[in-house]
Order: structure tokens, then sequence, then C-alpha cells
């Protein structure tokens, strides 16, 4: 090899070509621009998630191809301690034996994944009232909090800080929440009532839970006001704890009281209607042919009662994920995205024609 050569073959390992950098070399944001043709901005822009309305569909392509032949990670911890990141966000949820906030920690992790962070459980030792800070200063630990099925201020010590705060399933009008992403509740109880109505239903008891957050105050009113609309109805409500044998109690209860028993049981939750459709066994009624019952949510529980529930089925994975992409989106410096989740009824076995 001539002197020429061994120069020209020492520049080459100096300098990367646009082929990539050199073996055994970590690539590089300079690499990645050279590659798709681009500036280094453009790269920080498009692997920053903060190229739309700046960047082409086409050229933030072009720089993703690039960075994934070349194998370029960018610098997450670098940027993070520029930005004050910690890539980690609070999920807070009120009880851990319910399979809906299972689901929506599904959810949330699958989008926090996609952008490189990391979700802290935390189940809030009061439930749905206030919730401790779980760290000695959350706003030094965390980027932002998600909470479920809860109200804003009760995760004021948490947030204290001013940390970004998306709820879920909860008012939407609280003005100390960033976002917030609920399915349609409302138009849920709309769709039973509808249902039942449309099978000659007059007679209703409501099995409430006596738990007072916006979702089942939402759900109390809306079933009043669609049953508003219809003649002849009588609605009358007896609340439980959100358990199968506290749901059976008041189920008992209810219908040993004098007057008309009702024809139709219309309960907030499905652990709810698997204690109606108990109580109405040992009372020795037939559901759905003495008694029609209905759930809330679509729990598992749902289909492993006999007959199988009729209930409405909550989007509760699509509920986290709608959640964590609007905490992305405000963490970004982006107005979040509104997004209505919708809701269905899922006709099982357990209502049928009212008999007259």
């Amino acid at each position: 090899m001539t002197s020429g050569e061994e120069t020209g073959q020492r520049r080459d390992e100096r300098w990367p070509t646009a082929r990539g950098p050199r073996a055994g070399a970590r690539a590089t944001s300079r690499d990645v621009a050279r590659a798709a043709g681009v500036s280094q901005a453009t790269v920080s822009l498009v692997m920053g998630e903060k190229w739309r309305g700046r960047v082409s569909e086409r050229t933030a392509e072009a720089v993703r191809s690039a960075a994934r032949s070349l194998g370029y990670r960018p610098n997450l911890a670098a940027r993070d301690l520029r930005l004050g990141r910690t890539r980690t966000v609070l999920l807070v949820v009120p009880a851990l034996t319910n399979e809906f906030f299972a689901r929506v920690h599904t959810g949330v992790v699958r989008v926090a994944r996609e952008h490189g962070l990391g979700v802290v459980l935390y189940l809030s030792p009061e439930g749905t009232g206030p919730a401790p800070d779980p760290f000695a200063s959350a706003s030094s630990t965390l980027d932002g909090v998600l909470a479920s099925s809860m109200a804003a201020e009760a995760v004021g010590a948490i947030r204290g800080g001013g940390l970004p705060l998306v709820m879920l399933d909860s008012d939407p009008g609280h003005e100390g929440a960033s976002a917030t992403v609920n399915p349609d509740i409302a138009d849920g109880m709309r769709q039973v009532a509808e249902h039942l109505l449309g099978l000659g239903h007059r007679r209703f008891l409501h099995l409430a839970s006596d738990i007072d957050t916006w979702t089942f105050r939402v759900r109390a009113d809306a079933l009043a006001g669609a049953l508003r609309e219809a003649a002849g109805v009588t609605l009358r409500t007896e609340r439980a704890p959100l358990t199968v044998a506290d749901g059976l109690r008041a189920t008992e209860k209810a219908l040993a009281e004098p007057g008309h028993r009702p024809t139709a049981i219309i309960c907030d939750d499905d652990v709810l209607a698997a204690g109606a459709c108990k109580a109405a066994r040992r009372l020795g009624l037939q559901v759905p042919t003495d008694l029609s019952v209905t759930g809330f949510t679509d729990l598992a529980l749902a289909t492993a009662v006999e007959p199988e529930l009729t209930t409405v089925q909550l989007p509760a994975e699509a509920v986290g994920e709608a959640g964590m992409r609007a905490l992305v989106a405000v963490l970004d410096g982006r107005p979040p995205a509104p997004e209505a989740l919708p809701v269905r009824l899922v006709t099982r076995g357990t209502t049928a024609y009212a008999r007259p």
C-alpha cells in the first residue's frame, strides 16, 4: 500500500461519508442529516416529534428512514437534562380491584412507550379522595400526571408545583386540568334507557354507586333525563358500594319494598349488576323473564355470569391512549386534540320484553 493510499484510508476513517459513520462508531445527528439530505436542525425537529407544521411528512419520513438505517438514537439523557425532563409520568387511580383502571393503564403505557416515557402507577390511598404526594416533590420527579375517575382537586398535592394534569373520565369543566378525556358516559345511559323502553319497560330501579364523582353523577342525570321523556315511567334509586355483595343487598332491599316491583334494574357498574342478578335468583325471579338487568363498563365479569350481561362497553384502553397523547401534546407545547370517545350498548341475555 502506498503512502497516498494510507493517507486516504486514514482520511476515510476520520471523516464519515454520506453512507454513514465508520464501523463501530455511534451514528450522530450529523450522519442522519447527511444521509437524508437535510440540516441537523431538521433532524432534531423530527426526532423530537416537533416537526408537524414545520417539516413535510415526506421529509420527516426520510429522516426517520435514515435514522433507522444508521441505527441512530438521540441522546435523550442530554436533551432531558437541558429541558429539565424526567421522562416519567404518574397515573393516579382510585382502585386496583376494578378492571377498568387496569385497561386504562394498558392504554397509557402503550402510547408512553412510543414516546420514550415511563409510567408510574399510583393507587390513591383515599380512593377518590385527596391523594397525597407519593414523592418528596413530585414536580422534580415527574413530567406530568394523569388521573382517572377522580376530581382534579383530589390530586392537588401531587401537582402542587404546576405539573401538567390530564383528567380521564372526570369533570371536563374543571379549570385545574390541562386536558380532559372522557368516554361518552351520558350517551351510554341513554342507549340503555332507549333499549329498555323499546322492550316495553316502564318501572325502573336505578342501582347506583354510592361514590360521589362526576362519572356517576352523569349516569344518574342522563338516565333521569332519558326516562323523563317517556310516558308512564317510574324510577326509583337505591345506592350501594361497588361490590357484588352490596349490590345483592341493595337489590333485595329495593325489591322487598311495597308497591309495584320494577321490571328492569339499571346498574351503574357490571359488579352491581352481578349482585342484582344474584338477588333475583334468591328471590325466585328469573332474569330476564321476570326482571331485566343492565350493567355498565363491560368487564370480563359481564360474560362470566349466566345469562351473560347486557351492558355498556367503555373503551378503557382508548381512554388511556387518548389521555397519554393529550399529555404528550401538552408537554410539547401543543394544544391537545379534542377526542370524543363513543361507547356502545352490548345486548346479551339479561334483557327481554317486559311482562304485561
